[in-house]
């Protein structure tokens, strides 16, 4: 059956309909024998059945009126925690929002830290500290950064984060941000890491975004970044920009790229042929 499996192409969203289609192997093997025409016979039965309810870790769905005018709900065996019957592509499509709200327990580390200091404070009548008070650009604060002295703070007190603080040398609260969105795999991979940073100390020329695709027009969006496309608010800023999206449009092309989706991707493509000829650039696209 190993053998079987591994006839059906691993693409998401495939179904045995499209296994078939795309490989004559499985049909060549259904035809043949007995036992394999039994078993996609019963996996078609099976195809397309709920397996088991789950629930998100933190997805919390927002409704301008009662949730069931739009989606039916499904409570645990006691009758709590109500969730939609809808995954996250339908609550979207019904009109819905889905917020995640994930708890960290770092805020509460936070406040048991400051309670401690503002006791000792109190003691030794001293004014308390006011966390909301203190400056973004505390030089103090990125100088134990830039030592990778960041053990317990949030996001930043993992080994590789701490090697990369220490290459990067942040010296502003932009910095931080960016330090974050580049600790991802994606980034990591392409070499843009590299780039952000000889970019920050002056060993790469900042180019808007390259140099062989440079664009003026693009300055005020990445100088931020050194000329480097790191966020995805500056992906929806450039098609304004380029290509003369509204903000509304340019975030449905942020969704068709970030989730690859290529049908809705073609939907953009003639605004973007129509952006190469009126900016008089030079791409190819399909």
């Amino acid at each position: 059956m190993d053998r079987i499996s591994k006839l059906v192409p691993p693409d998401p969203g495939m179904t045995l309909a499209k296994a078939f289609e795309a490989e004559p192997q499985l049909q060549v093997a259904y035809d043949s024998d007995e036992e394999v025409q039994a078993l996609i016979d019963m996996a078609r039965k099976l195809e397309g059945v709920t397996r088991n309810a789950g629930k998100h870790a933190g997805g919390v769905v927002i409704s301008p009126t009662l949730i069931t005018d739009f989606s039916p709900l499904y409570c645990d065996s006691e009758g709590l925690h109500p969730v939609t019957h809808f995954d996250k592509n339908d609550v979207e499509y019904a009109g819905l929002v889905k917020f995640d709200f994930l708890g960290l327990r770092t805020l509460t580390i936070i406040k048991w830290a400051l309670d401690m200091v503002n006791a000792r404070m109190v003691r030794e009548g001293k004014p308390m500290v006011d966390i909301a008070a203190i400056p973004l650009d505390d030089p103090e604060s990125f100088e134990l950064l830039k030592r990778s002295e960041t053990t317990a703070v949030f996001q930043l007190e993992s080994r590789g984060m701490k090697d990369l603080i220490k290459r990067l040398q942040p010296d502003c609260f932009e910095d931080i941000i960016a330090l974050v969105a580049l600790f991802r795999p994606g980034p990591l991979q392409s070499g843009m890491v590299d780039n952000f940073i000889d970019r920050k100390h002056g060993r790469e020329e900042v180019s808007y975004p390259d140099a062989n695709y440079q664009h003026e027009s693009l300055k005020p969006i990445l100088e931020p970044t050194y000329g480097i496309i790191l966020y995805q608010e500056q992906v929806m800023q450039i098609a304004q920009v380029l290509a003369g999206y509204t903000l509304g449009g340019a975030d449905l092309l942020r969704r068709a790229m970030g989730k690859k989706n290529r049908k809705k991707w073609q939907s953009n493509v003639p605004y973007l042929k129509r952006a190469r000829s009126k900016m008089a650039l030079t791409a190819n696209l399909p």
